[in-house]
């Protein structure tokens, strides 16, 4: 089928022939498919963040081992392929985490095989009295050589969903194990294995068990296999630019820039150089460009499950370094992570909440890739911070329109409502940075864009918000006696007049705002428009 029959977007379509048989636009990756296969990879692993389109990648592996090139007419791919067809094995984990006790796993296990075992007619002697678990795993020792393909959507779900139970996490390491084993036993059989997971667990026995497993998620030559790069967007989506341009009233050049800063920028190889836009929320963007740049990935799939998991028993990193650039060891994220000593930063890379930004020597730098997951951590963060609750439930809503619509006097209250259901046990407001990072994480979690300390030619303010046509200047003091109040209120008016912040600004309505915070009752005390 010729591309230029395509007009649908291939919005939550994971299955390859469907989306294939329906039309629906196809960003071709089977070139770089193509070179995967025919190098000496036999087993490979690829961690990528969710809603990046790991399932279509394991469909596209099954059409192409089970069927050849039927589903690849007018692909890269189609004229390259000459191997036979396979027995293909396809795994989805994500099936096996509804389990709380080692016996409902060992049932949900066995169930789930002996499902797989008939959807693939698969059988075995009657006079074995396996398990449909065991049962697998015998059948696949009796194949013939190099005949069959397997592929384990998800490795990793069930693990996740026991980070918090070492016990039970064991078990589960170890039952899988023996899967993994076999696979290593039986390698003569496999003319290919591959994996994907969100993250690359330690001791889970598959890195040590298929001590020939290749990882190619930070590999520069599969840095774009998932995900859209620029070039594409513009070749495949070119009459969806359009009509989204036309949408919103603006022009194409601008449009992208605002993608781009939205939905783009995630970077999965160490050179740092191919970054690519998350596939879900520019296609959901796509859909309905009427409704503007919405927050898509954290809805749908930005919350994974091995971080909230994580987050039952573990600090978030502490939201005084929401805005700052972190460093991780490099090897960190090339190696397996064990579960006890689960790095924050590396797990937040894996998830796509944080991705590589620079590299330098052994040291890799992470930030936020946009706009969208930026809001997202903030959102996090804001939970983390009101102890579970919303901005809703502490009456703090609505923090952008307020910012927009509403007097200086009210946005005084309206910070109080945020500062005063803060949980002082575990983030507690100690000085002027706190305050200043956690008035940036309440309000880039309500969309916007904050900018901490902003440099002019005299100084650099605290905080900076621009809300529609309104530009917010902020000038915090924090204070241990509420006798201080009026003395700090002073010195802040001041700075702000001398120092001139935000009058560089071209904005209709300028608001300079001094700021005064009593430690001792956790709230703000003293407020002044300049």
């Amino acid at each position: 089928m010729e591309r230029k029959t395509f007009s649908q977007l291939p919005l939550g379509v994971s299955d390859f022939h469907k989306l294939r048989e329906l039309g629906k636009i196809y960003v071709d990756k089977t070139g770089l498919l193509y070179d995967l296969l025919i190098t000496t990879f036999e087993k490979v692993f690829l961690a990528r963040p969710r809603r990046f389109g790991k399932s279509l990648l394991v469909s596209t592996f099954e059409s192409l081992f089970k069927y050849g090139t039927r589903d690849f007419k007018g692909l890269a791919i189609e004229k390259l392929w000459k191997d036979k067809t396979y027995k293909v094995i396809r795994l989805d984990f994500s099936n096996l985490k509804d389990f709380s006790t080692e016996e409902e796993f060992s049932f949900l296990l066995d169930e789930y095989f002996a499902i797989l075992m008939a959807q693939n007619e698969i059988t075995v002697s009657k006079e074995k009295s396996f398990g449909g678990f065991s049962s697998f795993m015998y059948w696949l020792g009796l194949q013939p050589s190099n005949s069959v393909v397997v592929l384990i959507d998800e490795y990793d779900a069930p693990l996740t969903v026991c980070m918090n139970n070492p016990g039970l996490f064991d078990f589960v390491r170890k039952k899988l194990s023996r899967l993994y084993a076999s696979f290593k036993n039986y390698e003569g059989v496999i003319r290919f294995l591959f994996l994907t997971g969100i993250t690359k667990f330690n001791k889970t026995s598959i890195f040590s068990e298929l001590n020939t497993l290749t990882d190619i998620s930070l590999s520069p030559r599969y840095g774009s296999l998932l995900g859209y790069t620029h070039e594409e967007v513009e070749e495949y989506f070119k009459n969806y630019l359009d009509r989204s341009a036309k949408a919103l009233g603006i022009g194409s050049e601008q449009l992208l820039d605002r993608l781009v800063s939205q939905y783009d920028g995630f970077c999965f190889e160490e050179t740092v150089r191919e970054k690519v836009f998350a596939p879900w929320s520019l296609l959901s963007f796509f859909a309905e460009p009427e409704r503007g740049f919405k927050n898509y990935w954290f809805e749908s799939g930005g919350r994974p499950y091995a971080l909230l998991e994580y987050l039952k028993s573990h600090a978030l990193r502490h939201p005084e370094e929401y805005g700052n650039l972190k460093s991780i060891a490099l090897s960190e994220l090339t190696s397996s992570s064990d579960i006890k000593n689960l790095s924050d930063v590396a797990l937040l890379t894996q998830a796509g909440y944080l991705t590589l930004k620079n590299i330098v020597g052994t040291t890799a730098y992470v930030s936020y890739p946009n706009e969208e997951v930026k809001t997202s951590m903030a959102q996090l963060y804001t939970e983390r911070l009101l102890a579970g609750r919303t901005v809703e439930q502490v009456g703090a809503d609505n923090i952008s329109y307020r910012l927009a619509t509403e007097n200086v006097e009210a946005i005084f209250h309206l910070l109080n409502k945020l500062f005063s259901s803060i949980d002082y046990q575990k983030y507690p407001v100690r000085d002027e940075a706190s305050v200043r990072a956690f008035a940036q994480v309440f309000f880039s979690g309500a969309g916007l864009n904050p900018i901490v300390e902003h440099h002019n030619s005299k100084g650099r303010s605290d905080l900076e918000v621009k809300v529609g046509a309104r530009y917010w200047v902020f000038e915090f003091k924090v204070c241990n006696s509420e006798n201080d109040g009026k003395e700090l209120l002073t010195e802040a008016i001041l700075q702000l007049q001398r120092k001139e912040y935000g009058l560089q600004e071209l904005q209709e309505q300028i608001l300079r705002v001094a700021l005064i915070f009593s430690l001792e009752k956790r709230k703000f005390i003293e407020f002044a428009e300049v």
